[in-house]
């Protein structure tokens, strides 16, 4: 008897491959009283002199982009989202025969959360959104100038923050820990937030 049993586990198993079996989590919107969004001008943490600016309105941009929400100044938004470039790190990873670099790699570290106006606390916190770019320098073919390969960090972290934001709420993308409100087993940074 134990040995049919056993087969019958064994069988019923070997029936279930890997490959049947999906994870798909749910889908986590925004709180239904959320349908305005403001963009906070990012703070800059880095050396860099101007980064702020740009993916303030790179962000702004995705936002109007994908409609979805309605941008709007931070008076009037029920949800903000707050960001801060933590980390700009420029490293060359290649050389030629002369010692002179010729591939680049660009790390920017971004800090983002948002902000639910209403209830005066952070829905949701990505302490290290990381974004990398590794391009060739400016004077070989197909290269980019350290400029126009912040502009496509922009982007990526643009479309990043968007989408946490509208498809991804409550989700994790970085290394940081999933914090919920209400959620007792997880320690939240910031309980009362004054905007």
């Amino acid at each position: 008897m134990k040995k049919l049993i056993f087969f019958t586990a064994v069988l019923g198993l070997a029936a279930c491959s890997s490959s049947d079996i999906i994870y798909k989590p749910a889908t986590q919107k925004l709180p239904l009283y959320i349908k305005r969004i403001a963009v906070r001008p990012f703070a800059n943490k880095t050396q860099q002199f101007g980064l702020e600016e740009k993916i303030t309105l790179k962000v702004i941009e995705e936002f109007l982009k994908n409609g979805e929400y309605i941008v709007s100044p931070e008076n009037a938004a029920q949800g903000v989202i707050v960001g801060e470039i933590s980390h700009y790190i420029l490293t060359p990873i290649q050389y030629d025969v002369n010692l002179v670099p010729t591939v680049y790699k660009l790390n920017v570290i971004a800090g983002l959360r948002l902000l639910d106006r209403e209830q005066n606390r952070y829905l949701w916190e990505e302490p290290a959104l990381q974004v990398t770019k590794i391009y060739s320098a400016a004077n070989l073919p197909g290269g980019l100038t350290e400029e126009q390969a912040r502009e496509a960090l922009w982007e990526i972290l643009a479309k990043d923050v968007v989408l946490r934001t509208v498809s991804g709420f409550g989700s994790v993308s970085s290394t940081s820990q999933k914090k919920l409100p209400g959620n007792q087993d997880v320690q939240q940074s910031s309980g009362t937030v004054i905007p």
